[in-house]
């Protein structure tokens, strides 16, 4: 049977979980692993029906979640199983390159597991790349960081008084997209630097952000 748009879309993109629900479970080349937080973004091709991840956090022993990373570092698809919803889904690592992501691991001594966390070099402040990954431990802290990663990576002045304009600005324009997540909140971030400073310059002059002034001096509205 044809889904609809609207089905077809809440396939690829499944809503939180309940709270009650039981975590997603990954498997690939017969290992499997639990997954406590993810992010990710549908694949551009719609006939892929493929999740691209870009965070993801796994729980298990030291064997699975360790084959699980190598297997997805070499670009291998994997099943993430969502119980919530009684079925699974098909996802990859964002194709950054092997070379472009980090593996942090720790043993779990409490529970005798092992943690391991896939991050893009994208999630790096210090990264030497004009696109950027927020992963903002609250939702109140993504303007402040969104411009600490913007100032570093643009040669435009910026001013952190302008930080919740550049915030609502980015996603307004779709220059900074919220992904599909679970135990954490992520942003991809694309800037368009001419973009950008036409609309910074258009709201300066219209007095919509304050005009930033000498140290020790209040900014002008």
């Amino acid at each position: 049977m044809a889904m609809s748009a609207a089905a077809s879309v809440s396939a690829i993109n499944p809503a939180e979980p309940p709270a009650a629900a039981p975590l997603p479970v990954l498997q690939a080349g017969g290992f499997s692993a639990t997954v406590d937080a993810y992010a990710w973004e549908p694949d551009p091709d719609p006939t892929a029906r493929r999740l691209h991840l870009w965070f993801l956090s796994l729980l298990g022993s030291q064997e699975a979640v360790k084959a699980l990373w190598a297997r997805l570092i070499k670009g291998e698809t994997a099943t993430m199983a969502l119980d919530y919803l009684g079925t699974a889904r098909f996802c990859a690592l964002a194709s950054e390159g092997p070379r472009r992501w980090r593996f942090f691991t720790a043993s779990l001594r409490s529970v005798a597991g092992y943690h391991g966390v896939l991050v893009p070099e994208a999630a790096l402040y210090t990264a030497e790349r004009p696109d950027f990954l927020l992963l903002p431990r609250a939702a109140d802290e993504a303007a402040a960081l969104h411009y600490r990663f913007l100032n570093r990576r643009l040669d435009l002045p910026l001013h952190p008084l302008w930080a919740a304009w550049l915030w609502e600005r980015g996603l307004g324009a779709g220059e900074t997209m919220a992904l599909q997540s679970l135990g954490t909140q992520a942003y991809r971030c694309v800037p368009r630097p001419e973009a950008l400073a036409t609309d910074l310059g258009d709201a300066l002059r219209r007095g919509a952000l304050p005009v930033p002034a000498e140290p020790g001096a209040p900014a002008r509205p």
